[in-house]
């Protein structure tokens, strides 16, 4: 039988990594940037604190200080995608290649990177099974409040969760903040509607660029260090992503750049592609229909906003193009 008390928080824990990377994306997308190696830096992330992880609990043979155990994969997850957002960044702004293309090339590095290492790290430990079990750096990510438990389903559905759910929450009311009420933000999206008068007004254009899709990177890399930490309770396979970097940029489309209503479109996201496990008697073919739902509904939602052609539910003017000073 259906039940929403057990459902939301599946559908929570599979959105947040969209939510992480949607943010991270909507931040490059604002300054002009589109980033299509949101997938792989997801992939990078989440590996580099996987090694992280892995030789921390190789050296204190699992007897981890969970302090330690969230900080030494928390810092090289971001430290890991950083250096991607700086590749991107060099690549697109300082050199101005083709963002398609570039984001493309990403994507498929940073999955052969995760593949890469992830294999080794396999050889490694001589896993009878295609894997890696980082179970007590897992543990210490998703503790929860002690009287979660105690309060029913309001426990369940709201206090279930470990520290990056929230951060996630936190992170994404924050862009949207910083970008719709301060002066750092309207500058961003000035760089990203039209760079010649922004650089006009004096704006270093190169650098808000930079900070954008560094920053994005970040983001998006937490993403995959949650997907592994939280929602897979630790565990590494290669290729387990599956499509959710692209379906964090797909969400970037379906809640019209704007961060605060990626919360929500993350969860119904989520719950989108999980739906398929609590439908009764669904074959193969039918599941992998319904997994075509958060797609189908981000074509809707782009379909009628172009129709409607409302100026704040278009993307930034200048997405993707790349900003030549002396054309100004």
């Amino acid at each position: 039988m259906f039940s929403l008390v057990s459902f939301i928080p599946r559908a929570i824990l599979q959105g947040m990594p969209l939510l992480f990377g949607c943010v991270g994306e909507t931040l490059s997308e604002k300054a002009g940037s589109l980033n299509l190696g949101i997938p792989g830096v997801m992939y990078v992330g989440a590996m580099c604190g996987v090694i992280g992880a892995f030789l921390y609990e190789q050296g204190t043979e699992g007897q981890v200080v969970p302090f330690l155990a969230v900080m030494i994969p928390f810092l090289s997850c971001l430290a890991g995608a950083l250096l991607m957002g700086l590749l991107f960044s060099f690549l697109t702004v300082t050199l101005r290649a083709n963002q398609n293309v570039t984001g493309l090339a990403m994507t498929t590095f940073g999955i052969g990177f995760g593949n890469f290492f992830g294999g080794s790290l396999m050889k490694l430990t001589g896993s009878a099974v295609p894997s890696i079990a980082l179970s007590a750096t897992s543990n210490c990510f998703r503790k929860s409040l002690p009287f979660a438990n105690d309060l029913g389903w309001f426990g369940k559905v709201f206090l279930s969760y470990g520290f990056m759910t929230y951060l996630a929450v936190a992170i994404a009311i924050a862009a949207g903040f910083i970008l719709a009420k301060t002066r750092i933000g309207l500058q961003l999206r000035a760089v990203g509607e039209n760079p010649a008068t922004a650089d006009a007004a004096g704006i270093d254009v190169n650098k808000y660029k930079y900070f954008a899709i560094c920053i994005g990177c970040m983001i998006a890399g937490l993403g995959g260090l949650f997907y592994v930490m939280d929602y897979a309770n630790g565990v590494w396979s290669n290729d387990a992503f599956g499509d959710r970097g692209w379906l964090a940029i797909a969400l970037v489309i379906f809640t019209l750049w704007k961060p605060n209503i990626a919360i929500f479109g993350s969860i119904l996201f989520g719950g989108l592609f999980i739906l398929n496990l609590y439908i009764p008697g669904a074959g193969m073919a039918t599941k992998e229909l319904w997994k075509m739902l958060p797609y189908l509904v981000t074509i809707i939602v782009l379909v009628v906003t172009s129709m409607r052609r409302k100026r704040e539910h278009q993307p930034p003017e200048s997405l993707g193009l790349p900003y030549f000073r002396e054309d100004r």
